[in-house]
Formats: C-alpha cells, structure tokens, sequence
C-alpha cells in the first residue's frame, strides 16, 4: 500500500464485486484518469474516462434505486456543491459565538465534545450545546449570569440563523444563467432518487442542513414532500405520523386508487432555520427562501414571546442528549425506521459521518445482510469515511464514490445517476433488444438441434 499522503488526492471508488476500494487519479490526458501506484482494476485500462467510469457505475446505482426500500442522506456537501455551482464559492461558514461567561470553560467543554465525536476540533455546533446546557444549570442554581448568557446565546442563536439565511440569498442572489444551472443539476440529483413507480415503498429523504434547499428543488421539480407538519398557515409538527399518501382515482376505473408519483418523504434531523418553538408545540413559519433575517417573521401574531432562541436549529449531539427530546426523538425513530428492514438502500451524499447518532443507526442497518449504503463524497479530508468503513467491517453491503470524479454535483448527474424519468420504455426496449438477439442467435445456426436450441433460450433469458 502507497503511503497514503501520497493517495490524498485520489479518487476513491468501490462498487459492484469490488472487495476493496481502488483509487485512481487524473492522468495525462484532460478527460483521462489513471490507477494510483499499486492498484489495479480488471474493468480500468491504463488510461480511462467517465465512459468507463459510466458503464462500471451506473447499472450498478440503477438497480440500487430500485430496491424495495430507498433512503437518501444529505449532507452540508450538497449545499455547497449547489452554492458553488450558482455563485462559484462555498457557503456561509458559521462563526463562533462571542460569549463572555465562562468563555474558557466552554471553549474547553465544545473541544471535549468534537473529539468524543471523532472530530479534530470544535465547531459553533459544539459550542452552541455546551452553552445551552450551562444555561440550563445556571437557570437551576438561580445564578446572576443566567440573564447575560440567555442574552447572548439569543444573540449567537440570530447570527446562526442569519449565516444560514445568507447561503441561501448566495444561491438566489447569482447570475440568472448560474442560478438556473445550479436548480437545475439540484432537480436531476433528487428526480434520480424521487423516480420511483407508484408501486415502490416512496423514497425518503433525510438531511443534517438547517436550510431549505432540498425543498426549494422539490418545488421546481414537481415533488410532493411528505413531513410531520399539518396546517397550511403555521404548520405543527405532529407525533402522530399516519403514513399519509398521495392517491389518484385513473379515468374510468372506479373504487381503485394508484399511488401518485413524484411524492417522498422528508425529515430534517437537526431542525431548520423556519422552526420555532412556540409555547409546546413546534410550528414551521413562513419565512422566504433567503430573507435577510428572522426578525421580522418573529413578531407575527401568535410569536410575540419568540425570539431567536426557540428558533429550532439546535446542533447535532455528541452524546444523544438532544435525540432524547422533542421532537428529535420522532426524527431519528423515522430514520431507523426507514433504513433498518430488508432490502432496504441507504445513499449519502454530503455527509462526513461526523454525528455518532447516525452512524450507530447505519451500523445497525448493515447487521441486515439485504441491506446497502451507498457512500457519495466530495473528499475526505479527515479519513473519517474510510475509517468508518473499516470498521463497518461489511465491504460487501458498501459502495464508495468519493472524490471530485464521482461525486461533483455535475458529474453526477450527467454520468453515474440514473435516468430521472418515471417509464417503462427502457424497459420494453430491453426485452424487444432479448428477443432479437434470440431470434438472430438462431437465425445464425439454421443446423443446430433442439438442444442447442434450448441452450440459447437460457443463455438470453
């Protein structure tokens, strides 16, 4: 094995009958690529391109999206993947909270929380739920400071929300040509996986951003989400979920109902930013797709108490405390719900497995010998992925494409994802391409007996 400095930049590829990944890179040749030293492939020549790369991927993905159960995990890297089409750079960052109550503690308490979680470092994620909780401890002891903290995490709490509403105005804000690319390259990405006949389990989506980006794609491509919320005015999130779909009477046929297509549905695991805790219940306000701020939205009738600290964009959870409470808990029951049974695929794309949360829910879902995660990824910059697929220690239910070969949102769609088309014209010309070819195998050896005959019929079918 190379020294993996030196397989960095490599693209990572594992699909098929691939026991263990091959890594490959660009080659000489622009639209080439080539195997990094001491890999080798039987499908890969010395020089190859997406042609290859297409005829090894796609069928594979194609039968994948027709399990008998579909999932799809996105991850921040779809955001920036669409952010970077329409106005060629990343998202927003978020930054940390200037706080100035135990900052020290905090600061310490955030490091802790990222390691416990596999992560190098802290992030404002951390640092958001270590200060929630000492908050709440300050708020049992009485203490002065309560008043100063809440303050200033309803401070934090606006400028995360505004940081998330600006990555959203970065895409709607570009060029009219860019804009249309990047929407366009985001509704052939979710029409691939939503593409799905009526008689399938529906798809389900499930994604870690707190912006509306995969709902914005639904509504440019048609797509019908199917979420807790009830209400047309300011949603509820209900626990009751009924398994509502969508049925169609088809013309002359009474009494029949047939699944209506285009429809998924949809979970956000970590909140969104148009969330908000109003008294028990939680409801979804209208706020535009890349407003300026949340502010005005708060002081509608009925949120006059609100402010940016009930807004529902609480951070991931190094130790579950958060998947234990409302309404998390009924996010992640639909997600293990939705993943853990037969012939059941999981695709991610985006995420960098950095929520343990999630990973023991994956990890549960491959102790089911049917089941599959497909692995998407721009890089891995802290080897995370491939770590965590060692230790899977399942390479025959995992599929890897990470790298900018595989994994660039345009790419993607134009050469590995299947067709984003509801039809079965594909599959009718296969059968007539069967027939042919029997008739002509025939047709080519007028003197064969009957059992060769025989033989040829099972070799076709």
């Amino acid at each position: 094995m190379p020294d993996k400095t030196k397989l960095k930049n490599c693209n990572i590829l594992k699909v098929r009958d691939d026991y263990q990944p091959v890594y490959f890179e660009e080659g000489s040749s622009t639209g080439k690529f080539k195997l990094c030293d001491a890999f080798e492939a039987q499908w890969a020549s010395e020089d190859f391109s997406f042609k290859e790369l297409r005829a090894r991927i796609e069928p594979w993905l194609t039968s994948l999206f027709q399990s008998e159960h579909l999932s799809l995990l996105a991850g921040s890297g779809l955001t920036h993947a669409v952010h970077f089409l329409a106005a060629e750079k990343s998202a927003a960052s978020m930054n940390a909270i200037p706080l100035t109550i135990h900052t020290d503690k905090i600061v310490a308490a955030a490091e802790r929380s990222a390691k416990e979680a596999g992560r190098e470092e802290g992030n404002l994620e951390d640092q958001l739920r270590v200060a929630n909780e000492l908050l709440r401890g300050l708020e049992i002891l009485r203490d002065d400071q309560t008043k100063t903290l809440r303050s200033e995490l309803e401070k934090g709490m606006q400028g995360f929300a505004e940081s998330i509403l600006k990555s959203e105005a970065g895409i709607v804000t570009a060029g009219d040509e860019k804009r249309e690319q990047a929407f366009n390259k985001l509704v052939t990405f979710l029409m691939s996986f939503a593409s799905r006949t009526g008689t399938r389990d529906r798809l389900n989506i499930f994604t870690t951003n707190y912006d509306r980006l995969i709902e914005a794609g639904a509504e440019l491509a048609g797509l019908h989400l199917l979420d807790r919320f009830l209400g047309n005015l300011m949603p509820i999130f209900r626990s009751s979920r009924l398994d509502l779909d969508m049925h169609y009477n088809p013309p002359g046929i009474r009494g029949e109902p047939r699944y209506l297509e285009g429809v998924a549905r949809f979970s956000k695991l970590h909140g969104s930013v148009d969330w908000v805790q109003v008294g028990k219940d939680i409801r979804r306000i209208g706020l535009p797709f890349g407003a300026e701020s949340t502010n005005p939205y708060l002081k509608a009738p009925g949120l006059s108490d609100v402010t940016a600290h009930q807004l529902m964009i609480y951070p991931n959870a190094a130790k579950d405390r958060e998947t234990t409470d409302y309404p998390y808990v009924e996010l992640f029951r639909d997600l293990a719900t939705a993943v853990c049974r037969p012939n059941s695929t999981l695709v991610t794309y985006g995420y960098s497995f950095g929520d343990e949360h999630i990973n023991r829910i994956i990890r549960d879902m491959l102790t089911i010998p049917s089941t599959h995660l497909v692995v998407i990824a721009y890089d891995d910059p802290l080897g995370r992925i491939m770590q965590i697929f060692k230790e899977m220690g399942r390479p025959s239910q995992i599929s890897l494409m990470i790298g900018p070969a595989l994994a660039d949102l345009s790419a993607l769609t134009e050469n590995y994802l299947p067709k984003a088309a509801i039809d079965k014209a594909t599959f009718r010309m296969s059968e007539l391409l069967k027939q042919r070819f029997s008739a002509e195998q025939v047709a080519a050896k007028p003197d064969v007996n009957d059992g060769d005959n025989l033989n040829i019929s099972r070799f076709v079918e």
